[in-house]
């Protein structure tokens, strides 16, 4: 199922509050022209055979083109052949870009929570999940998109009531978390304060451009 183009503005208020610095390196927007830092856009870069390709880890060589990292300024900038006229030279994006644009930010995420994982930074599992709640203010609480909703509301409204503010993330799926953390299926996670958690805010940030945010509508009628 194709995920929505983006979530509408007045249903992304989650998403603004996670919005990346902007003491980072600041790049243009091809689409609108807007600057803004660059960990709120894409990188893009020109293949040998002329494809635009992404590049959300911002390592491939070659001279970078920058969009805003949502659905619909992606589509709009197809639409206005901005490859081309960014790298001067005939350029077609390369199939279902915007499908693979959030490929790449789901595998991000799924990293990083690895490693927290590996670094002990991560927590799984309901009652170890509220447990750890109880102790101190997590970084983020993971909870899958198809996981139930008493249980996801007992995780945020405890860490809630406690700390007032709790950043959710719900766009992953109960078998993208098991991916982060070696199982099958995970339902409930944490990652802890600190660097990783950070990295984390901002590939999140970018991954709901592309792909709904349900967390916005879970909590909307207990705020």
């Amino acid at each position: 199922m194709r995920p929505q183009k983006i979530n509408e503005p007045d249903k992304r208020r989650i998403a603004a509050q996670q919005k990346p610095s902007a003491g980072g390196p600041v790049r243009q927007c091809a689409v609108t022209r807007e600057r803004l830092p660059q960990s709120a856009l894409i990188r893009f870069v020109r293949s040998p055979d002329g494809l635009a390709v992404p590049d959300v880890a911002g390592k491939l060589p070659g001279r970078g083109l920058w969009i805003t990292a949502n659905r619909e300024t992606v589509e709009k900038g197809l639409q206005a052949d901005v490859f081309s006229r960014g790298f001067k030279a005939p350029t077609k994006a390369m199939p279902a870009l915007c499908d693979e644009i959030e490929k790449q930010l789901v595998q991000r995420c799924i990293g990083l929570i690895g490693m927290g994982k590996k670094g002990g930074q991560a927590v799984l599992g309901f009652d170890q999940v509220r447990a750890y709640i109880r102790k101190q203010e997590p970084g983020w609480l993971l909870e899958a998109s198809d996981g139930a909703k008493d249980g996801r509301n007992k995780v945020h409204f405890l860490a809630k009531a406690i700390y007032e503010e709790a950043k959710v993330a719900g766009a992953l799926s109960s078998a993208e978390l098991g991916m982060a953390f070696g199982r099958e299926h995970v339902i409930h996670a944490l990652l802890e304060h600190g660097p990783l958690a950070e990295a984390f805010g901002v590939a999140y940030q970018r991954l709901t451009g592309f792909r709904l945010a349900p967390e916005t509508e879970w909590f909307a009628d207990r705020r």
